[in-house]
């Protein structure tokens, strides 16, 4: 029986559909009229405006596509269709339409929280944080904007930017998962830069650049071979640490310790498929990038901590043996990436376009002591060396944990507004409006402060 002609009644169903398809679709707004928050919370104009535009092409896009599918449905081309073939191009079209809407639903997630009492003012902090990390002098690259938001679980995750959405179509910014459970403490700079690690590592192509040199290193390498192929299985993961050492010192290794401190099987066991290293070679391996960029002491004391908390003994002889090897050749590794001169720098080595001789322990520990004096200077500086420095304290044993968590909720609300009013500022002057005067903001105190404001911030410090 030959298939039959759609017919009136199956052309009536699937326009009201696609009509139904067009409503729906004209109720996704754009975020900046939906969703309710204090200015301080917004995202960062870059990133508001990727998104809305992303999202905006997408519907544009597809109310294209069903206006095209209505206009042939009624038609002389679909009267020598079938059905069938109403029925085939209906279905993709609204898995199309599906789409979409989960993209909306990806950035709705993100974008929703910012309404959030305090926890959302203190996102659009994290943004600046991450902007900050992901930021490099000498215009290596483009940085794309970073949002952030909190969920579950106890590790961070980033969505990176340029990569492809379900449904299609390149993501507009990097969106980075927050733990929630890290809120508020040093530790969550250790989850955030790790994250924007992994975005910088796409824009320099750092894996791809360092995985010929490892593959180079396994040849001749006698019973070490096993050790350097491991290396490169977890070269992503390992990068992304570099950079988070390299941004913000021992803040990274303290705040990794916190993430992969489980029971004693999941830290020594070691998984083919996981991109992640063996959580306790894996600390190692942060404390000895930490004393390659940083020569100082602490970093032997740490990773000595850390193999008190979880000996290796009573493991079977094989994996004890490839941790040895492991840690005989974590050295000669981080030379490797150290003084790796990936083809976007342009000759220099990663620890030269990093600048880590202005994070040195010693810089770190002098600034504190001139913050606790100065308390105003901290919030002049740039989010990650604020974060270093913050970090260095918690391991000298100098900032509590109370108090550091009293100091970290000022300098992102401080961020957060510092961001929002400089941008207001900007455009009052783009629009001839004038210039805005001095910021009046209870988070940062100036040299004018009273005594008793200068006073409680000194003691948030110490």
């Amino acid at each position: 029986m030959n298939a039959m002609a759609i017919g009136a009644y199956p052309t009536s169903m699937l326009s009201q559909e696609a009509h139904a398809l067009l409503t729906r679709l004209a109720r996704v707004r754009p975020f900046a009229l939906v969703e309710p928050m204090v200015p301080a919370a917004n995202l960062l104009p870059a990133a508001q405006m990727a998104i809305d535009t992303h999202l905006i092409s997408g519907r544009r896009e597809l109310r294209r596509m069903v206006r095209a599918f209505i206009a042939w449905l009624h038609g002389p081309a679909a009267g020598r269709a079938t059905a069938a073939e109403a029925q085939r191009r209906f279905t993709y079209l609204r898995l199309k339409f599906n789409a979409v809407l989960t993209q909306f639903d990806l950035f709705n997630d993100v974008i929703t929280q910012r309404s959030e009492s305090e926890s959302g003012v203190w996102l659009s902090g994290l943004d600046v944080v991450s902007a900050d990390a992901l930021s490099l002098p000498g215009a290596y690259y483009e940085a794309p904007p970073i949002v952030c938001y909190l969920d579950r679980g106890p590790g961070a995750a980033i969505r990176r930017a340029r990569t492809r959405l379900p449904g299609g179509g390149e993501n507009p910014v990097a969106v980075i998962r927050v733990p929630r459970e890290r809120m508020i403490g040093s530790g969550i700079a250790s989850s955030l830069v790790h994250e924007v690690g992994h975005q910088a590592a796409a824009l320099l192509d750092l894996v791809a650049s360092l995985r010929p040199v490892l593959r180079g290193l396994q040849h001749g390498a006698g019973p070490n071979a096993l050790g350097w192929q491991l290396l490169e299985r977890w070269l992503s993961e390992i990068v992304a640490d570099f950079w988070s050492v390299a941004r913000i010192g021992i803040a990274a290794p303290l705040g990794l310790i916190a993430v992969v401190s489980l029971p004693r099987a999941f830290v020594f066991r070691l998984n083919v498929d996981d991109p992640h290293p063996v959580p306790w070679i894996r600390v190692k391996l942060s404390c000895a990038m930490g004393e390659a960029l940083y020569p100082h002491p602490q970093w032997g004391r740490l990773a000595a901590l850390w193999e008190a908390f979880y000996p290796p003994r009573g493991l079977d002889a094989g994996s004890l043996r490839l941790l040895e090897r492991l840690q005989a050749i974590l050295p000669a590794f981080v030379t490797v990436l150290a003084e790796h001169r990936p083809a976007a720098l342009r000759g220099r080595t990663l620890t030269q376009a990093l600048r880590v001789g202005e994070r040195q322990p010693a810089r770190l520990m002098a600034l504190y002591r001139l913050w606790c004096r100065a308390p105003e200077r901290m919030y002049d500086a740039p989010p990650t060396l604020v974060f270093a420095v913050i970090g260095q304290a918690r391991s000298d044993d100098r900032l509590s944990p109370q108090d550091e968590a009293v100091l970290l909720g000022r300098l992102l609300t401080h961020w957060a507004l510092a961001s929002t009013l400089d941008t207001s500022s900007a455009c009052a002057a783009a629009t001839g409006a004038g210039r805005a005067g001095p910021t009046p903001d209870l988070f940062h105190p100036d040299r004018r402060s009273t005594p008793t404001q200068g006073e409680r911030h000194e003691h948030a410090i110490r």
